[in-house]
């Protein structure tokens, strides 16, 4: 994983020229991996495990007034490592977020704070939670900052992630996480 990070990072810097945070016409590029246990509201007595990559078009100039002062962003996440770890079985699988809609607030300094919510589809080796289905879909919101470097920056957020089938099958009892999610990446200019 270090070393896939480390070429990551190398073949993004040797590509484009850093930028010091989220700015209109800029992408994200960051490799991400983050972990919790299941909460009240769906079944109990899970973990999760995940580890991605996203990818993200910054969207707009500043917007909004005082401290909701912010520019908005679209990204992508792909999830090759999904664990789930059951009290029958570990099921492993594979995801997509295709709605990624996150609002980077104006910076502070090194810190760029954001709220973001995502939905995609999850795909794994067992039901989750057992006995429903092994395709399910992910709704997910998050609060977290961007701790913003010169050559890279690194994210930490609070992450709560709704599994689910949405009917799919029954029953369709659902799990609920919340997460600890740390990222490392960069912002990078269209015009670098």
């Amino acid at each position: 994983m270090r070393s896939f990070l480390t070429v990551l990072l190398v073949a993004t810097s040797t590509i484009v020229a850093g930028q010091a945070a989220p700015e209109k016409g800029g992408h994200e590029v960051q490799i991400w991996m983050g972990g919790g246990h299941s909460v009240s509201g769906g079944r109990g007595n899970t973990g999760v495990f995940n580890a991605g990559l996203r990818y993200g078009w910054v969207l707009t100039d500043p917007h909004l007034p005082g401290f909701l002062r912010g520019r908005f962003e679209y990204a992508v996440d792909a999830v090759p490592l999904f664990l789930a770890f059951q009290p029958t079985n570990t099921a492993y699988g594979v995801g997509f977020d295709p709605l990624g809609l996150k609002w980077n607030f104006q910076r502070h300094g090194r810190i760029s704070p954001y709220l973001e919510l995502t939905g995609g589809v999850l795909l794994t080796s067992h039901d989750i939670p057992t006995g429903t289905n092994t395709v399910n879909f992910m709704d997910q919101a998050a609060l977290g900052t961007h701790i913003l470097g010169a050559k890279h920056n690194v994210s930490l957020e609070l992450r709560y992630m709704h599994i689910s089938n949405a009917g799919l099958a029954t029953p369709n009892p659902g799990v609920n996480t919340v997460q600890v999610r740390l990222g490392i990446g960069r912002f990078f200019g269209r015009h670098n």
